[in-house]
């Protein structure tokens, strides 16, 4: 395994953050908001967000899965779901990363399925090359090119997830 130097360096991801939360603030004034975390990848993302954000959170997570190493199955496993009753709340959905779409999609009409009074979405990472569901995004931190990256919550077969930046990610063969 190969891990090449930083993408995403510790203070690009940190002045993102702080960008995305100042947005959020703004636009969530006098709202509270219900934040949930996609899980595993966006723990990290999620939990800098939140410390950032200037208007009242609560949150809830939700451990969804359409990988297998490095590709993407297709099908959607929910292995935890939500608790919070989101009806007639501003719902916040935070991911690592929009791949396929495939994933946050589904994740997205299951929760406009139960009527909250708004839902957006904020990716950290957008992989616009990859998408095979569109998905409307409100928030995004970065685009980037179709390549495996690992850090910041990212992972291989769930290790480096805890690199405190960004790298690509090449498997030896």
């Amino acid at each position: 395994m190969i891990i090449g130097r930083p993408f995403l360096t510790t203070e690009q991801i940190h002045e993102k953050v702080i960008e995305l939360a100042d947005r959020i603030s703004k636009d969530y004034a006098g709202k509270e908001i219900l934040a949930i975390g996609i899980l595993k990848g966006s723990f990290m993302f999620f939990a800098d967000l939140i410390r950032a954000l200037k208007t009242t959170v609560t949150l809830d997570f939700i451990i969804a899965a359409s990988y297998l190493k490095t590709t993407s199955t297709g099908e959607v496993k929910i292995h935890y779901d939500i608790r919070e009753d989101v009806k007639g709340k501003h719902v916040l959905l935070i991911d690592d990363i929009i791949d396929t779409g495939i994933s946050l999609n589904y994740i997205r009409e299951r929760i406009l399925s139960k009527s909250p009074a708004s839902l957006k979405v904020c990716a950290f990472l957008d992989k616009k090359e990859r998408r095979e569901v569109d998905v409307p995004m409100d928030y995004i931190g970065f685009e980037i090119p179709n390549q495996f990256f690992v850090g910041y919550g990212l992972d291989y077969d769930n290790n480096y997830r805890n690199l405190p930046y960004i790298a690509v990610f090449k498997k030896e063969t």
